[in-house]
């Protein structure tokens, strides 16, 4: 835990009422010009101050999207231009590649992902380094800042700024390990994908759910001739979690389409690709005309249902697993701890 940490925002503490509320005039969103430039120069200020010029990407996400055949309102989710072209999820959803758990980037680029986490344009990720400084965003405005360092210097350029820094025991927004990193960890090592093989093999498995962004994932399709290819295509530190084969009875997983909630449609078309969708009850009808093709299932997105086979998580070339978070539950889970 960092020793120093503030609140920075454009909210006066003396427009706060007892409970701590801010009952000012300031608007929760940003204004795109003054404001949210000071609030990226009091990044910038703590960062030099703490001898920080580059940052780590941690726990990057984007919003998970219902299907509905339009654009999503947050499209690009802020990144245009900050990373190499966007590499396509199977969900229709377009992520950088870039931008993954581990990544670091310069504090430039670091100010441009907290400009996008400012206005609210779908990305978020903690920035860190680590044991030395952090930059969290939250709703409303409301940045967290912490140093190794008291960057005396840099409370007085917030507050020449038009900013107010106030003092915190610590950022709301620091890793939690029981809320962000629970559930059982199996490196994405070699025992890992002999194990899938043997699965592959056996016909127990046929799909690979791949998550490098939280909200974004990648399925793949699985057979004993593919599973080297797609190891080989696995993003940085992804969570995977292996499911059943599709299925090749389209009338009995049409028959299954719920008539209200979310449900998430996996489906191979007959060019042998993987697509997916989540979609809301108005979205079901489109979703069944996309799952009419060669092989399908369908994934509740709802926790503690159609929980995967087995899980995990990969680790960086050097074989050390350093994701933090963790994948959901699988059935597998109690296997995997006393294999």
């Amino acid at each position: 835990m960092l020793a120093y940490v503030y609140r920075v925002t454009k909210y006066d503490p003396a427009d706060r009422d007892e409970r701590g509320y801010y009952t000012g005039p300031e608007d929760t969103d940003s204004d795109h010009g003054e404001v949210e430039a000071s609030y990226l120069q009091a990044v910038s200020a703590f960062a030099i101050r703490s001898g920080v010029d580059c940052l780590t990407i941690r726990e990057p996400g984007v919003p998970s999207i219902a299907y509905c055949g339009a654009e999503s309102r947050w499209a690009g989710y802020g990144l245009e231009g900050l990373f190499p072209p966007a590499l396509s999820i199977a969900t229709g959803q377009s992520v950088p590649p870039g931008f993954h758990d581990g990544a670091i980037v310069p504090l430039r680029i670091a100010l441009e992902l907290v400009r996008a986490m400012l206005r609210g344009s779908g990305a978020w990720c903690r920035l860190e380094v680590e044991d030395v400084f952090a930059v969290h965003v939250g709703w409303d405005q409301y940045l967290y800042v912490g140093s190794s360092s008291p960057c005396e210097g840099a409370l007085a350029e917030v507050r020449a700024f038009g900013l107010f820094a106030e003092p915190m025991p610590a950022s709301p927004y620091d890793f939690d390990p029981e809320a962000d990193g629970a559930g059982f960890l199996r490196p994405g090592d070699d025992k890992f994908w002999e194990m899938l093989g043997s699965a592959v093999a056996s016909g127990r498995a046929g799909v690979l759910e791949e998550m490098i962004v939280g909200g974004a994932t990648h399925w793949h399709h699985l057979t004993p001739d593919t599973i080297d290819a797609v190891r080989a295509r696995m993003g940085p530190r992804a969570r995977l979690a292996v499911r059943p084969p599709l299925s090749s009875d389209i009338g009995a997983v049409l028959a299954s389409l719920p008539a209200d909630g979310l449900v998430e449609g996996v489906w191979q078309d007959r060019d042998g690709r993987i697509h997916s969708a989540v979609c809301y009850e108005d979205d079901v009808p489109e979703l069944a005309s996309r799952i009419s093709s060669a092989a399908a299932v369908l994934v509740s997105v709802y926790e503690g249902e159609d929980l995967p086979l087995f899980t995990a998580v990969m680790p960086d070339n050097d074989g050390v697993v350093r994701a933090r978070w963790r994948p959901g539950p699988a059935v597998g889970d109690q296997d995997q701890q006393t294999s």
